[in-house]
């Protein structure tokens, strides 16, 4: 019997997973396909469906409520409204919105591919379910969760967090899950504070992150947890739209903010601003770090899962490896509420088959995460005419690799997209790693800022001859950022971090062949077994998705060459057409000025 289950996530971040018989056969976030960063509603990926099956068994809507939204006139439920219409016939099942709150999504995620047969599940997130208790008037959010998990998808909830911002100190809600409800900010919320605080939009914490080694250690600023929870003091809840930083009650950074005012005219960082996203990366890892040794205590497991937003910080999962060398420690690549889709798709075929009774094929832990559409590479070619600017030559892996060692700023597009915010070498941009000023140089055609570090890529059996693993044999999703190795940074600049670190994704032949054997090309001409590695996309865009998305970037930007290894074709755009005039490319340097 075959299961065809439709999830879909609707909040930010919005995705589509279609589920065939366990195995993800499609996951997409709505933004690859709208074209607007972290876009909701998840329309373009309903309809992309179709392309791959005829009906479903099941649709799955996910989301921080439980109740779903009514179409007009009909009355009708909303997504199942859509799908009548994409189907263009009456639907045989109901919409499932499931009952399952948003931590339990994410749990969904992270415990079915991490392999484990149980183990205890970290969950941090800005703000989960929207939750209502007897216990006091309002509205309450998840924002730190822990369940103990078994196969196939057992989950217990073993402590929760729930937050407010009303005055209630703390309120213990349920003995028997740990659950608990405070006027303290959770560890994500205040994370998101500081970001605010830094000049980026709240949901931007990844720059925050690529901020914090700027800064040091400042007695001025105050501490931003306080008995384990968030330090009310420095933190003002304003649910459900996040948290403040209360700068008015400290001098330090009352004369910050009077002196370098976020009004996103020219973006400058001061050394308060560095320091303070310092002390939230730092003190956040200590208190994760502290939800991960609780999880141990409680359940008694040696497999940890980290999944929720603060899943993607990559820093603090390095850190993490090296705290506790002796537990077994997955964090989730699809962390973030774009993969809420999937938890939903987990539970339904879990729970709508084999709690029945129904024989099914267990799920298995995903070999690689290219989970998006499948296009064909006889097209490119056909598409491409589009574009008269663009001129197609043959080409090897050999001299894509050279010409990236003479300097050259080389896109690649090939096969299904990577699920999650990570490029995995099928929608990346490729840089020589040796090039000293090499960050800035790439950082200036993608115009982002001037602190935000790039990952590499590197030959799995050459990794650790380069960096300090903390114990793991890999890295194939860019999940932590690692140490180099000593004399590693004068040998590949333009990948290693302020702090001595790079996010790293290790490549073997069996995850991505064509993108081995470049990396493998580039070795025989440098001894360097990295390519300086970072997504296919402009500051501000989505990842490319399509052949069209990525002609698009490189019509209008200042990189010239695309590599297509599924049919060795190199395109060229602007360097080869005299008649095109090329945009100065700029970067928000150090003092906020324009940067070549």
């Amino acid at each position: 019997m075959m299961s065809i289950i439709l999830s879909c996530s609707r909040g930010h971040n919005a995705s589509t997973t279609l589920l065939i018989d366990g195995e993800i056969a499609f996951y997409l976030e709505e933004e690859r396909l709208s074209r607007f960063k972290r876009d909701g509603t998840p329309l373009l990926g309903l309809t992309k469906v179709f392309d791959y099956v005829d009906h479903i068994d099941h649709l799955v809507v996910c989301h921080t409520h439980r109740a779903g939204p009514q179409a007009d006139w009909t009355g009708e439920d909303l997504y199942k409204s859509w799908m009548r219409k994409l189907c263009k016939k009456k639907l045989t099942y109901e919409v499932t919105y499931i009952d399952q709150i948003h931590h339990e999504q994410h749990a969904n995620v992270g415990f079915i591919n991490s392999g484990f047969d149980s183990a205890a599940c970290v969950i941090a997130d800005g703000a989960g379910s929207f939750l209502h208790t007897e216990a006091f008037d309002g509205t309450i959010f998840e924002f730190e969760t822990i369940f103990h998990a078994q196969k196939p998808l057992n989950l217990r909830t073993v402590y929760k967090h729930l937050g407010t911002d009303s005055a209630i100190g703390y309120v213990r809600l349920d003995d028997d899950t740990g659950t608990f409800a405070t006027e303290y900010p959770g560890i994500v919320k205040e994370y998101e504070a500081v970001t605010r605080y830094c000049g980026f939009m709240s949901i931007d914490a990844g720059k925050t992150m690529g901020l914090s080694p700027y800064g040091k250690p400042n007695p001025d600023i105050p501490p931003m947890f306080r008995n384990g929870f968030g330090n009310r003091d420095v933190f003002k809840p304003n649910y459900p739209n996040g948290a403040y930083v209360m700068h008015e009650m400290y001098p330090t950074l009352i004369e910050d903010v009077k002196q370098h005012p976020q009004d996103g005219e020219k973006p400058r960082w001061s050394q308060v601003q560095k320091d303070m996203a310092y002390a939230i990366q730092k003190e956040s890892e200590e208190q994760i770090g502290n939800l991960i040794q609780k999880a141990v205590d409680i359940t008694g497991e040696k497999n940890i899962v980290i999944c929720g937003g603060y899943g993607l910080n990559c820093v603090a999962n390095y850190q993490f490896k090296k705290r506790f060398p002796n537990l077994n420690i997955y964090c989730e690549p699809i962390s973030h509420d774009g993969g809420t889709s999937i938890g939903g798709a987990y539970h339904v075929y879990y729970h709508n088959y084999f709690n029945k009774g129904k024989t099914i094929i267990p799920i298995k832990p995903p070999k690689d995460i290219y989970y998006g559409p499948q296009y064909d590479p006889d097209t490119y070619l056909d598409h491409i005419e589009e574009y008269p600017e663009a001129k197609v030559s043959d080409t090897s892996d050999k001299e894509i690799a050279k010409l990236i060692r003479d300097g050259n700023i080389v896109t690649i597009f090939q096969g299904r997209s990577e699920g999650g915010p990570r490029a995995l070498g099928n929608r990346s941009i490729l840089f020589d790693p040796t090039v000293k000023d090499g960050k800035d140089i790439v950082n200036g055609v993608k115009h982002r800022e001037y602190f935000r570090p790039f990952a590499c890529s590197i030959l799995a059996d050459k990794v650790h001859d380069w960096f300090d693993l903390a114990g793991m044999d890999e890295s194939p999703s860019m999940m932590y950022a690692v140490d180099a190795l000593p004399g590693v940074a004068e040998k590949i600049p333009s990948v290693i971090h302020v702090d001595g670190t790079c996010r790293i994704q290790t490549v073997t032949k069996e995850q991505n062949e064509n993108y081995y054997n470049l990396i493998s090309a580039f070795e025989k001409l440098s001894d360097v077994p990295i390519l300086f590695n970072t997504s296919f996309n402009l500051g501000g865009d989505p990842l490319v998705e399509d052949i069209h998305d990525a002609l698009d970037t490189l019509s209008t930007s200042d990189i010239d060459y695309m590599y297509l290894p599924e049919i060795q074709k190199l395109i060229t755009i602007k360097s080869n057409c005299p008649n095109m005039e090329k945009d100065d490319g700029k970067m928000l340097s150090e003092d906020g000025d324009d940067k070549l």
